[in-house]
């Protein structure tokens, strides 16, 4: 399957619902054991060459729940749609569901500022309808990232993946597995967020 350079910004916008045992020590923000956030990818890339167009669209909720002041633990749900034609034709036309699990760790999270590592597992499963294969993949990927309270009610957030590992095999006998596996710093794979602390 042919793959997209997204050159457009990928936006992430988040809720956090922050269940602080002491508010006047959380003014300036920051994270605390019992807290529960709710954030999502949402991203839009386009390509043209000649009369070639390709669209893609992605969009991931996510859910985390602290279990202490400095590990969140949770899930996530992704989809992924490509639409291409070439002057009218259909030259791709496809669409991938995910679903996983992910943990972070947190160092200073009930301060301004905090630093992130996050561990993510997915399963994803990929429908080519144009040429009507299917197939189921599994992904591992670890992003260290950066979180930084600018009111008691609103964060940044910046995280960017440099290590990843996939496998996905078509649906149908005798396919093979494709595994990828990456490993360094990828500016083009840097997320940007806003999270608004209730």
């Amino acid at each position: 399957m042919k793959k997209l350079l997204f050159t457009a910004a990928i936006a992430v916008l988040g809720f956090t619902s922050a269940n602080a045992q002491d508010d006047t020590n959380n003014t300036t923000g920051g994270f605390a054991q019992g807290d529960i956030f709710l954030s999502g990818t949402v991203g839009f890339g386009n390509e043209t060459t000649g009369d070639v167009k390709s669209n893609v669209f992605t969009i991931a909720p996510k859910a985390g729940y602290f279990i202490s002041d400095n590990i969140a633990v949770g899930v996530k749900l992704g989809y992924t749609s490509w639409k291409g034609d070439n002057d009218g034709t259909d030259t791709m036309d496809a669409n991938e569901f995910a679903g996983g699990a992910f943990g972070r760790y947190y160092i200073s999270p009930a301060s301004q500022f905090s630093l992130f590592a996050e561990l993510g597992v997915d399963y994803t499963s990929t429908d080519d309808k144009l040429n009507d294969i299917k197939s189921d993949g599994i992904s591992a990927g670890f992003a260290p990232g950066i979180s930084y309270f600018v009111s008691d009610k609103f964060a940044i957030e910046a995280s960017f993946g440099i290590l990843g590992y996939s496998t996905e095999k078509a649906d149908f006998d005798g396919a093979e597995s494709t595994d990828n596996f990456n490993f360094g710093l990828n500016f083009s794979n840097i997320n940007f967020g806003i999270v608004y602390n209730l």
